[in-house]
């Protein structure tokens, strides 16, 4: 079965979320369904957790035998002593580095087999949205998604996530070497525990904000280049003369990037150098106290220098743990606008027990067939509409005559379906009744707008009917399988399309199986 068409209107719509939805929640449901990717790789992340577990208690080794080496080898000229405290500072940082390379492995292995596996089920996903879906969405929004986002989706699994562990082993094992050394001095350097908190809150919601903001700018620049750039948007643009203006139209939004981006860098400076001085604070507070105890006797020059080394492996984990939760969340949003595309619904898909047809005569029968291009608008709250453009029948009484032409002598007929006028609804085919015998030709004559594009989407299933059933060989096109519809029905469309491969790849696109002949 062979068809020809035109063009079909439609609205523009695009991504946005309501004021609801404006800041990441890191729910349970969010977690559990990150958690599900990394199910495949559960041997792996075994491993990975072993290694960041080793590694952090090898860097426990180094402040003390600075302190062996303070406290016992110096006072004691010990050359022996000395040559294998040398060695073991040289060996520990190699067997670290090592290890860290296994562990470097093994998570790029996890983050990138996670990312895959989203993006195949993205790119899936859309494969399985209708027709309706792609001419209501900004192209350039979606390819973000593809994109940037399940680019950013990989830096939560592989950086931030990683970092929380971490963070984790290195503060309960320094904890608990710190402790060992002093309890005093280790009560001591988290009294400023409190200065971490407050303004690492504060700017970490903060920051989450911009993160967010920044990713919408990014896909909204994206769907303008995407728009601009393509060949009929580039034929546009020349036809018009509207070069200078789409250039204006791009640096503004280019500008609203990099202003988002120097106020993300700027706030994050700041935020380093607040818990550099506090970080400093605590040091310097340790210092005092610990040297006092030095010149009572109490502590030895050895023990203060390692207890100082260990506060460096202190402040930064809790750093990163008193942020946890906003910085989780704020890693999440790439994740949860990945997740707004695998959760919209798909319109046209098989039923249950559809039917599987290997041939196909081609009887084709419109029973009492309505149809409305916007009907799910008001159900399809993922997308808000950006612009409007009038549809096929929108607006005005239309006639449609169908004239078939004969190909078998003797088959020729005639019919015409007048059209209800302009309804509630705005119906582009209302209550359309007529039969196509297998082996005729027909064509749909009327204005533009009458409705003949609408009618070649509607047979290989493109989109389905608001009212009424379309058959073909006595079959509800419902009741067939999309598969099966498809390797049945061919279509020339008005406008050519041809993928960036050889005439050979182009050709075998619609039937790979084809011989050379």
């Amino acid at each position: 079965m062979m068809m020809t068409h035109g063009h079909g209107g439609g609205a523009m719509f695009t991504f946005m979320r309501g004021d609801d939805k404006s800041k990441p929640n890191l729910t349970r449901d969010l977690v559990r369904r990150v958690a599900r990717y990394g199910k495949p790789y559960a041997a792996l992340i075994a491993l990975a957790l072993g290694a960041i577990f080793i590694s952090s208690l090898i860097a426990l080794i180094p402040p003390l035998l600075y302190r062996d080496l303070i406290d016992h080898v110096l006072p004691q000229r010990d050359a022996d002593r000395l040559t294998l405290l040398a060695l073991g500072l040289v060996t520990i940082p190699l067997f670290d580095g090592l290890i860290g390379v296994g562990q470097r492995w093994l998570i790029s292995r996890i983050g990138e087999g996670i990312i895959a596996d989203l993006r195949q089920a993205l790119y899936a996903h859309l494969q399985k949205m209708s027709l309706r879906f792609f001419t209501h969405t900004k192209t350039g929004e979606l390819m973000s998604r593809l994109n940037n986002d399940v680019i950013g989706a990989q830096r939560a699994v592989s950086t931030t996530l990683v970092s929380l562990i971490t963070s984790a082993f290195q503060l309960v094992a320094t904890l608990f070497i710190m402790i060992s050394l002093n309890v005093q001095l280790t009560i001591l350097a988290l009294i400023i525990l409190p200065l971490f908190v407050l303004p690492m809150r504060r700017i970490g919601n903060l920051m989450r904000e911009i993160v967010r903001q920044q990713m919408d700018l990014n896909a909204e620049m994206n769907g303008l280049m995407n728009e601009t750039l393509n060949v009929s948007g580039a034929l546009l643009v020349k036809l018009f003369g509207r070069q200078r203006e789409e250039n204006a139209k791009f640096s503004d939004r280019a500008k609203r990037v990099r202003d988002v981006g120097i106020k993300q860098a700027l706030i994050g400076r700041w935020f380093f150098m607040a818990l550099g001085l506090v970080s400093a604070l605590g040091t310097a507070l340790v210092w005092w106290s610990g040297s006092s105890l030095v010149l009572q006797g109490a502590f030895t020059i050895g023990t203060i220098v390692a207890f100082a080394a260990y506060l460096t492996q202190l402040y930064g984990p809790i750093a990163t743990l008193v942020n946890a939760r906003v910085d989780f969340a704020t890693s999440l949003v790439s994740f949860e606008r990945v997740f707004e595309v695998l959760d919209l619904p798909i319109e046209i898909q098989d039923r249950v027990n559809a039917v599987e047809l290997k041939t196909m005569r081609g009887n084709i029968q419109f029973d009492k067939l309505s149809f409305s291009y916007l009907e799910e608008q008001n159900d399809a709250p993922q997308l808000t509409q950006a612009s409007a453009s009038p549809m096929p029948g929108n607006g005005r009484e239309m006639r449609i005559i169908q004239t078939m032409a004969q190909s078998v002598p003797g088959n020729g007929q005639k019919f015409s379906e007048t059209f209800a006028p302009k309804a509630t609804r705005r119906w582009a085919l209302r209550d359309v009744n007529f039969e196509i015998q297998a082996g005729q030709l027909a064509a749909l004559v009327g204005p533009s707008g009458a409705g003949k594009t609408t009618i070649t989407y509607l047979i290989p299933r493109l989109y389905d009917p608001t009212e009424g059933r379309i058959c073909i060989d006595g079959h509800d096109l419902r009741d067939i399988s999309l598969d099966s519809l498809s390797r049945q029905i061919g279509m020339v469309t008005q406008e050519t399309y041809l993928l960036h491969d050889t005439v050979r790849a182009n050709l075998l696109f619609a039937k790979p199986d084809a011989t050379q002949d």
